[in-house]
């Protein structure tokens, strides 16, 4: 079943990162779980982690809300 599309507007960001990190993500992709490549992947993982963060308190709230003054 495909997803719902993206209504949140995207922008592009370049990341250097280890090969190590780029065999984790590729090995990742390769599951089928995270992403049809390696940027979808790290996408994914970017924005549980940042979720995760917010969660827990360790990071604040969305910049985007106006009610974050």
């Amino acid at each position: 079943m495909a997803r719902a599309k993206n209504l949140v507007e995207a922008v592009q960001i370049t990341v250097s990162t280890t090969p190590q990190i780029r065999d984790f993500l590729e090995e990742l992709t390769g599951t089928g779980l995270y992403g049809k490549n390696v940027a979808e992947t790290a996408n994914i993982l970017l924005g549980e982690r940042i979720r995760d963060l917010r969660k827990s308190g360790e990071l604040g709230r969305d910049p985007n809300t106006e009610t974050n003054t």
